[in-house]
């Protein structure tokens, strides 16, 4: 697979890094301004002499720019290499694929663990709070500088798909199409209760130390790790757990005591967390889960969620959702496509049956291949993409 970077002369960059200009600022929600942006990011494939091939691939929370290369950190495959590659549903020698980091993220992307230029040291909670809307004004700067106007498509799964759904709401007339796989308009309360258990963690681990544990050179592994536990409880069925692991013990016999995992569960979690910790950063942590808890796409148009698509009657929508995710429901997807009906869009909706849970759009679902594949042909060949 090749893997390009093609950028306009006048941007500077430095390994995969894109510093937008001197003077561009970027402006959040919350009122609060971000200044210098670094946005990190790979693509794959090469961009075509009308720019018409473009597709913006959107990470989940714990996810990066890698979606289709070796990760520098771990020496893994990218997190969507099922889907971006050769012979893939978004392969690159017809689409330029393109996924950035999201801003508040520890992977090259201006965030928490970024240096603040007023005082040369990272932010930590200096940083300002961010939301899912400032992570997609950050993606749309991305494309201005890379001279890329409209996308072909936007695509993503988890508080991917809710980028997604962002995009079609704040930026329309730059999307032909998009594709929101385990998502919703807004987080649930038992999600929100979920997160804040995992912040709780964090800032309860002794070398958390109010954030600036960089500067007093730990790092709060403890309490990041089970977070990740905590959250990956809920990426995962009930009927997955008891397949993969049921009640099997990690050894013969009982231990009769606390140090050591009894259980083949428990030991997975504990592997989980352990490994979280090597590619993760704590407060970024803090930072994404609360972006996502803000989220809620109907509370700025009024309360309704159709009102969030009315300029959007030109894109062409697809939205996928997995019979056994419980983070995020069938149900919910349904509510994002009776919205997009009210608002006059036209959407394609599968619900695919597995028992993987949440975490399914990650992995081998024939399904959701074929159900990506069709959506995509489809679209290229309405808007004449060889």
């Amino acid at each position: 697979m090749s893997q390009t970077e093609i950028l306009s002369p006048a941007i500077e960059t430095n390994g995969g890094t894109l510093r937008l200009p001197a003077g561009a600022v970027l402006k959040l929600e919350s009122g609060a301004t971000l200044a210098p942006l670094e946005i990190a990011y790979k693509t794959y494939g090469r961009l075509n002499a009308d720019k018409s091939n473009a597709v913006l691939v959107c990470h989940a929370l714990t996810g990066d720019q890698h979606a289709a290369s070796v990760h520098p950190i771990t020496g893994k495959p990218g997190w969507w290499s099922r889907v971006i590659g050769p012979g893939l549903p978004l392969d690159p020698d017809r689409y330029f694929i393109i996924c950035s980091n999201v801003i508040g993220g520890c992977m090259g992307s201006t965030g928490p663990s970024s240096l603040d230029p007023a005082t040369g040291h990272p932010y930590a909670l200096t940083f300002p709070v961010i939301t899912i809307a400032d992570m997609v004004r950050a993606q749309a700067m991305l494309l201005d500088a890379l001279g890329i106007e409209t996308l072909f498509a936007a695509v993503g799964g988890s508080m991917g798909g809710m980028q997604v759904l962002q995009w079609a709401a704040a930026y329309p007339e730059r999307l032909r199409s998009a594709v929101c796989i385990a998502a919703a308009a807004r987080h649930s309360a038992q999600n929100i209760a979920f997160h804040e258990v995992g912040r709780q963690a964090i800032m309860a681990d002794p070398d958390w130390r109010g954030g600036a544990y960089e500067l007093a050179g730990v790092r709060p592994e403890k309490g990041l790790a089970v977070a990740r536990m905590a959250a990956h409880i809920t990426y995962l069925s009930e009927a997955a757990l008891q397949r993969k692991f049921g009640r099997e013990l990690q050894r013969d016999g009982l231990s009769w005591g606390f140090d050591a995992p009894d259980f083949q569960v428990e030991s997975y979690l504990r592997h989980q967390g352990a490994a979280f910790v090597d590619r993760f950063d704590a407060n970024s942590y803090l930072y994404i889960t609360r972006a996502l808890d803000y989220f809620d796409l109907a509370a700025s148009h009024d309360g309704v969620l159709a009102n969030a698509f009315k300029r959007a009657r030109q894109v062409r929508f697809c939205v996928l959702s997995f019979s056994s995710d419980w983070l995020y429901s069938t149900a919910e997807s349904r509510d994002v496509v009776r919205a997009l009906n009210a608002a006059g869009c036209r959407a394609s909706f599968v619900e695919i049956e597995t028992d993987k849970g949440h975490d399914a759009f990650f992995l081998d679902e024939p399904v959701m291949q074929s159900a990506l594949r069709g959506f995509f042909e489809s679209q290229a060949q309405q808007w004449g993409l060889r």
